[in-house]
């Protein structure tokens, strides 16, 4: 029986280039090889080739500072860096053969989207360094955990899933994130925790976070929104008048939206309701005590209770000042009287009234001041058609111009009066519900018209009465002028002071030279005024219905000269 004969080493070579292509195929790549000796801290490693490769034992410990576990005989994957060194060695890796593997590994893991294991182990600028079973990868700082993090040592150096975000092996550069991880597993609990939770279900949960519109609770795993206005049926200005983070609350679950995976939550809802009876709690007239919470443009809100505001209107908040910013009339926090003047229960309103629990200013004004009362006041403005005289309890009086005085025209008798005088009046009529007072001027001079007698003045002189007068001063306008040596004083117009246009000049008159005149009527200040025009012709009508007319044959002159005759004569 004829022997086979054993191949040479030579001869296995040969084999070797067959299968691969030659020695140079080896570099490059990672090959099986056979540990054939132990040398103090080295492994020989033969995988074929001419000579052996020697790697140190510690790339063989399954996790830096453990001990290799290693013996001649075993079998290896290491990594052919070069055939042959300088010492005619190959130069074999243990690490790199590792990395090659795990690459592998992460390209299909990362084709797949599939989380891969791995160990955090170092920090560097802008994340964190973490192993991959033998392939470094970077994670961003961002994508530690869903919130920031300012102490990683307790997750360094233990196993944990990651994601991988981007990979490119020509480069060498890995990105993973933690925080993919957590977000995916935290979406699956949500989702699980969502389908166990109903509508109008009853749950303790811890507050986490406050903000100006209400607070988030976490129920187990998942937030839920607890809005500033479902805290209490009362008015609440900011969440944290009520809770505090990390307080534990019960809520009542009010909305689930399982698209979004937002919940709503309530804890008023726990409370009754104010609102329940409220119409018969609150009936319309019903005089009531109340605190101002909130002060709007167009009202302000009042307390009557915890959980019920009523709202009065600006339009109710005063009888006599209009057209007022509500904050002008109250203030936040103070105590007032109000009406309840409609109830809708269904809507939760409740309309309030300021004014009406006060005393109506017109009717009180109309049971203190009867027509026919004389009063007095401020002139506050003047209209095209009168005055508005302001009277007590801040209302307002009406003196039409036809009843400003007696013997001027409207427009003139305005002209009489100036805003913020002093002036008196009589009451002529209240209306309260019309809030209209309506008052007259000339009604107080003693010129007034009276049956069976003349217009006179609080000085004695009356209406078409002929007095002496003393010029007091000579103005372009007219004369200032007394009546007798001390009585009341009035003013002549220059176009009064004669009949003829020569006689209508004021210069003509000296301070102190006295002259007839007839009262023509009275200003607003009782003030006569006369006229020389008017008192001659009253003379001239009076001597044509004495004496005869100049029809007769006599003349003006004549007649006028027998009616001066005649009087001269009285005298």
């Amino acid at each position: 029986m004829a022997t086979q004969p054993n191949p040479t080493r030579d001869d296995f070579a040969a084999m070797l280039d067959d299968m691969f292509g030659g020695a140079d195929s080896f570099e490059g790549r990672v090959v099986l090889g056979t540990v054939t000796a132990i040398e103090n801290d080295l492994a020989v490693i033969d995988v074929g080739l001419k000579s052996e490769g020697r790697v140190p034992l510690r790339e063989f410990a399954p996790a830096p500072g453990q001990k290799a576990e290693l013996k001649v005989g075993d079998e290896v994957e290491v990594y052919v860096d070069r055939v042959e060194n300088m010492h005619g060695e190959a130069m074999l890796s243990r690490d790199r053969a590792r990395r090659e593997a795990a690459w592998d590994k992460l390209e299909t893991e990362f084709a797949k989207t599939a989380r891969v294991e791995g160990v955090i182990f170092g920090r560097v600028k802008g994340g964190f360094t973490v192993d991959l079973n033998g392939a470094v990868a970077f994670l961003p700082g961002s994508q530690v955990d869903i919130r920031p993090v300012r102490d990683v040592t307790p997750l360094m150096d233990i196993p944990q899933p990651f994601q991988i975000l981007k990979m490119d092996r020509k480069r060498g550069n890995i990105v993973v994130s933690r925080r993919a991880v957590l977000e995916e597993t935290r979406a699956e609990q949500r989702s699980g925790l969502i389908q166990s939770l109903a509508e109008g279900q009853i749950i303790e949960g811890v507050v986490k976070n406050i903000t100006d519109y209400g607070a988030f609770v976490d129920l187990g795993g998942i937030d839920g929104l607890l809005h500033v206005t479902d805290l209490s049926y009362k008015r609440v200005q900011h969440p944290s008048e009520m809770i505090n983070i990390g307080d534990t609350v019960k809520v009542q679950i009010i909305r689930i939206n399982k698209d979004t995976q937002r919940i709503s939550l309530g804890m008023k809802q726990l409370e009754s309701d104010p609102w329940d009876g409220a119409s018969v709690k609150y009936p319309v007239g019903a005089k009531l005590s109340g605190r101002v919470t909130n002060i709007t443009e167009y009202g302000a809100f009042v307390e009557l209770e915890a959980g019920i505001e009523g709202l009065v209107h600006v339009s109710e908040m005063s009888w006599t000042k209009k057209n007022v910013h509500p904050g002008k009339i109250v203030s936040t926090s103070q105590e007032v009287d109000v009406v309840v003047l409609e109830v809708d229960a269904d809507k939760r309103r409740i309309s309030l009234g300021l004014k009406q629990a006060q005393q109506n200013p017109w009717e009180r004004f109309a049971a203190e001041h009867p027509v026919g009362t004389t009063v007095e006041g401020e002139v506050k403005n003047a209209t095209e058609f009168g005055l508005f005289i302001g009277l007590d309890n801040d209302v307002d009086g009406m003196v039409h111009m036809s009843d400003i005085a007696w013997g001027v025209s409207g427009e003139d008798a305005l002209n009489l009066h100036r805003k913020g005088e002093m002036v008196q009046a009589i009451v002529l009529d209240v209306d309260p519900e019309k809030e209209r007072i309506s008052l007259g001027m000339k009604q107080l001079e003693r010129g007034a018209p009276v049956a069976g007698g003349a217009a006179t003045s609080g000085s004695g002189l009356g209406k078409n009465q002929v007095t002496t007068v003393t010029v007091l001063e000579v103005r372009d306008a007219g004369l200032e002028v007394q009546a007798g040596d001390d009585g009341a004083t009035g003013f002549i117009k220059r176009t009064d002071l004669g009949r003829d246009r020569d006689e209508q000049r004021p210069e003509r008159f000296q301070v102190g030279q006295k002259f007839d005149a007839m009262v023509t009527g009275f200003d607003r200040s009782k003030k006569p005024t006369f006229s020389v025009k008017a008192m001659q012709i009253a003379e001239e009508k009076q001597a044509v219905a004495q004496y005869g007319s100049s029809d007769s044959g006599a003349s003006l002159g004549d007649i006028l000269g027998e009616a001066l005759k005649a009087r001269q004569n009285k005298e």
